[in-house]
């Protein structure tokens, strides 16, 4: 066996027996121990679903990036694979960053950039990248075949490849940087091997759209196609772009041998704090399907005192509603991990707080702002995070708090036009997920309540709020 692979098994192994779980995930993908970020090589083959992820085995700290991997057969209980790909070569042996996978006549095949440090690590003033591939034939060991793509000159910053096939070719994206701004170039090839340049397909035309673009996926929704990509040195602006870096999307129109038709200016995927890196693929039914990173970087993360850090969000199906808007949901796959439920009656409270329960991990709620003066109302967990509607601001807010005041932040969404406000909600250890009138908006936040302070409740302050009968279910853990 490759010694780099088994030495990062192993080392994942010892961090493992030192992991705390006070929040450690139910129902997400996280790593057995040490951190993870960007999801990678997405992708059903034979009736099994493959998630890689970013990973450094040998600490909860970032590091020389690994591909760490997981399966399933129904996207809702997972098993841990063996470590996938090691930085162990020239040109990738500062880390085996992001990339996907794809289907090659049967052939599992991933498609990554190799990272190399050309000054002092860390150092991303001189870098080299270069998009290698890999392949397998059992789907877990894999074998590299080296860089298939330089980048061209004047471009270090040339990462994340994702690639498709239509119209007999392969196609990959890839995100770049130019003269300090960001890009999304477009190649194609015969083989996945001998690639050559088609055009660059959307980039920055002033700074303030971003210096690099990281991440870029490239793929039809309806009669449109979007371009999710991951934009650096974005400033913020009003209550957009809060966090460190964004993840968005254009959309627009496009066919081989044509440029990228944008008709619609980039937009935000989710307004919460923690999500990054989206990638999407392809269910065995055809949905078109995403993970993100649910972290953040720069950001606090207390679970690494747990020798643990980073996890990815639920998986989401992507959808275009009839107006031609973005929508995005849980996966339907998901109801099959729900378990007890239970069901709370319609209440109404002025000024007050009702304790609803505390193993409730997915719930759904109907409110009506029309119909209540309370400045502040809505679901508050324990004392580590709530979400409400602020009648004044016209939004509905995510709020969290912590020891950490750098971790005591608000991310919100205008109310959406109409009478009523649905809620699907997710919370898992240390996460939520929270989506606004079936996909109009989600706010996605990791949270840290402390042991015995997940209770979940109602209040209202500033008035009267009423609340419509409430469902929530116990969920099964996905580690089955």
């Amino acid at each position: 066996m490759n010694t780099a692979l088994a030495q990062a098994d192993h080392a994942v192994e010892a961090l493992r027996a030192e992991r705390r779980d006070e929040y450690y995930p139910q129902f997400h993908l996280a790593p057995p121990a040490g951190w993870i970020n960007d999801p990678n090589g997405l992708i059903c083959i034979d009736g099994v679903y493959h998630a890689f992820f970013q990973h450094h085995p040998y600490s909860e700290h970032w590091g020389p990036m690994h591909w760490g991997h997981a399966t399933s057969r129904d996207l809702i209980r997972w098993q841990h694979q063996p470590i996938a790909l090691a930085p162990d070569t020239p040109y990738d042996k500062d880390g085996c960053f992001s990339g996907c996978a794809v289907d090659d006549n049967g052939v599992l095949t991933l498609i990554y950039t190799g990272h190399v440090w050309l000054g002092e690590p860390g150092d991303d003033s001189q870098v080299r990248e270069v998009q290698c591939l890999a392949t397998s034939e059992d789907g877990l060991g894999f074998v590299k075949h080296g860089p298939v793509l330089a980048a061209p000159d004047g471009i270090q910053h040339f990462r994340d490849p994702k690639v498709w096939r239509e119209n007999g070719e392969w196609w990959l994206v890839v995100g770049a940087k130019e003269n300090g701004l960001g890009q999304v170039r477009l190649y194609r090839s015969a083989d996945l091997r001998a690639w050559r340049f088609d055009r660059v397909l959307a980039g920055a035309q002033a700074a303030h759209q971003g210096y690099m673009w990281e991440c870029p996926d490239f793929f039809p929704l309806g009669e449109q196609h979007l371009l999710l990509f991951s934009p650096q040195g974005l400033a913020a602006q009003g209550y957009r772009y809060r966090n460190r870096f964004q993840s968005g999307y254009l959309l627009g129109h496009w066919r081989p041998d044509s440029d990228f038709r944008v008709t619609q200016p980039f937009c935000e995927l989710d307004a919460g704090h923690d999500f990054y890196a989206p990638q999407t693929f392809t269910a065995a039914d055809g949905r078109r399907l995403l993970f993100a990173w649910m972290d953040m970087w720069e950001s606090p993360m207390p679970s690494k005192a747990h020798r643990w850090a980073g996890a990815l969000t639920l998986p989401r199906e992507l959808t275009l509603a009839a107006d031609g808007s973005l929508r995005m949901n849980p996966a339907r796959e998901l109801t099959a991990l729900r378990r007890e439920s239970h069901t709370f009656l319609a209440q109404t409270l002025t000024n007050q707080q009702l304790p609803l329960a505390d193993d409730v991990q997915e719930l759904t709620l109907t409110l009506r702002p029309a119909d209540n003066d309370a400045e502040r109302y809505g679901l508050a967990i324990g004392s580590a995070a709530r979400l409400f509607v602020d009648n004044q601001a016209h939004r509905l807010v995510l709020e969290r708090f912590h020891e950490n005041r750098a971790l005591c932040t608000c991310r919100s969404v205008p109310l959406p036009e109409g009478d009523s406000l649905s809620l699907r909600i997710f919370i898992d250890r240390s996460s939520l997920e929270i989506f606004v009138n079936q996909g109009q908006a989600c706010l996605t936040s990791r949270i840290y309540p402390t042991a015995g302070d997940r209770r979940l409740s109602l209040f209202a302050e500033g008035g009267r709020a009423q609340f419509e009968p409430i469902t929530g279910w116990q969920l099964a853990s996905l580690w089955g």
